[in-house]
């Protein structure tokens, strides 16, 4: 007998409600997954070619806040703003907005990823340098209203080869101020240029950041370009400290302050709050007229990632960790460079080292390319290991191998890589890399 249509009806009726809970559940679990950012994407490129400004693009945060940034309208220290990506099926278009372009209809949340906005400037390469560290991938801009390539733009399409960033999208900037015919002759000198580097074949998005024009062609080279990278959560947490602060505001009462914040990129591993953790090289104190650096240890009084507090964070964009320490300890970044972990796990803490060097063979960020001069005896280097900047002195020469003393020690894994600059002039240029031997 065929059932009655008030059954059939009744049955649809059901049907129909356990799809929205299907649908709720699924975009509650959509919601969840992406409260942290799963990459970190560094914004790198010549000054003033618009990196600042497509942040803003993307992800509506200016991320210029220090107050001689904003007087001086250059990046000085790394900026971070996340973004979600997101993807109309109906209309097969990718975005940076919940509201499809075209149709205006619903679009899917697909991932979260941290921007890093880096210095252009020639005097902040150390900042550029150090932020490179925890970068996934990178959006090299080029502005179409300049010659190409432009100093800095070479020293760090240098840069990202030597760090080994190979996830690179080229975003040709400031179409809107050019001709046609000079945006075509602008992208063929970009073509001209990376042609002889590991980039040769990287995309290149015409884009005007100040008036968000292809900023959905940059969200779809981001996702299919850009992926995500295994990570392995059974490691030992280590984070790279980019950033340290004091976030209580000046005349608070002192019952209402706060430790200080760490902010940087997991590595590996996964932290959660309550955890005890330990910041290697530390801080500084005197013992038998000589400086030496003591571990800090402290408790995670809470974590920040995307905007929202969490209980865990996980190997993927920007965090900030909320300590116990005193907030004078951390202030202007005075933690920069440090590597943060459990107790007794974090790699040896290096006052001297000897490195296996690898130079360039012609000096960049130059308009005229200079031959690099052999190391010399003495000779003061910058060098760059994970996110740490150091000072470091020639005490030994051999064939491809120097011995340094630092200035300021530095916490890293033997076999780590070291990005070496030397003065010119006024200015620390790129001129190679070391592995650290021991």
């Amino acid at each position: 007998m065929p059932r009655k249509k008030k059954e059939v009806a009744v049955e649809e009726k059901e049907q129909k409600r356990e799809e929205k809970k299907t649908e709720k559940r699924v975009e509650k679990t959509k919601k969840k997954l992406l409260v942290q950012p799963e990459i970190n994407i560094g914004l790198v490129g010549h000054v003033d070619h618009g990196k600042t400004t497509l942040v803003k693009a993307l992800t509506g945060k200016w991320t210029d806040t220090h107050s001689e940034e904003m007087k001086r309208g250059i990046t000085i220290r790394l900026g971070y703003a996340d973004a979600t990506i997101y993807h109309c099926e109906k209309c097969d278009l990718w975005g940076v907005h919940p509201e499809c372009e075209q149709c205006k209809g619903h679009t899917d949340p697909i991932r979260k990823v941290s921007f890093v906005d880096a210095p252009g400037h020639e005097s902040l390469m150390a900042t550029m340098l150090s932020g490179a560290t925890i970068m996934d991938g990178a959006l090299l801009l080029v502005s179409a209203a300049e010659e190409c390539p432009q100093p800095q733009t070479r020293e760090h399409v240098q840069a990202l080869q030597i760090i080994g960033i190979n996830k690179v999208i080229v975003v040709q900037n400031k179409i809107d101020i050019v001709t046609e015919e000079k945006a075509k002759q602008n992208y063929q000198q970009i073509k001209e240029f990376l042609k002889n580097t590991p980039f040769k074949d990287a995309p290149i998005i015409p884009v005007s950041a100040q008036h968000s024009i292809n900023i959905n062609f940059l969200s779809q080279a981001i996702q299919e370009k850009i992926p995500t990278p295994e990570r392995d959560l059974s490691k030992d947490p280590t984070l790279f400290v980019a950033r340290s602060f004091d976030i209580n505001k000046p005349g608070s009462d002192i019952d209402s302050f706060v430790g200080g914040v760490l902010g940087g990129a997991l590595q590996q591993g996964c932290l959660n709050v309550g955890d005890e953790i330990e910041i290697l090289p530390g801080y500084p104190v005197e013992e038998r007229n000589q400086k030496v650096y003591k571990p800090l240890k402290t408790k995670i009084a809470d974590l920040m990632t995307g905007g929202e507090k969490v209980k865990a964070i996980y190997p993927g964009g920007s965090v900030a960790i909320l300590t116990q320490l005193d907030p004078s300890i951390v202030r202007s970044d005075r933690l920069t460079g440090a590597l943060v972990g459990k107790p007794g796990t974090l790699p040896k803490v290096w006052y001297d080292f000897t490195l296996e060097t690898h130079l360039l063979e012609r000096m960049v960020g130059l308009k005229d390319e200079l031959l690099v001069d052999p190391l010399k005896m003495t000779e003061v280097l910058m060098l760059n290991v994970n996110s740490a900047a150091t000072v470091g002195v020639i005490m030994k020469l051999q064939k491809n191998l120097i011995d340094c003393k630092l200035k300021l020690p530095v916490c890293a894994a033997p076999g780590s890589r070291v990005t070496i600059s030397r003065r010119v002039g006024n200015r620390w240029r790129l001129i190679g890399y070391g592995i650290i031997k021991g």
